[in-house]
């Protein structure tokens, strides 16, 4: 089953988080580094499914995504 679009931003979320954790210097760089590769990676599988399921460009998705995450008040459908 293909991701929705409101699958994506807690996975970008937590994808952003994890690379905030590894540039901090409280982390332990080698586990840092590996979660957030996982993160990312799952992320960015999560946005090419949904950008193939729904005939989107892979690109806008993953901007969309970001955006989102970025300025809480965006809406999606504007």
């Amino acid at each position: 089953m293909a991701h929705t679009f409101e699958d994506l931003v807690p996975l970008e979320r937590a994808a952003e988080e994890a690379r905030t954790r590894l540039a901090s210097s409280d982390a332990d760089p080698a586990a840092a580094r590996q979660a957030w590769i996982e993160a990312a990676a799952f992320q960015r599988a999560a946005v090419t499914e949904h950008a193939e399921a729904e005939g989107a460009v892979r690109y806008e998705v993953e901007m969309a995504a970001k955006k989102a995450v970025r300025h809480a008040s965006w809406d999606p459908a504007e």
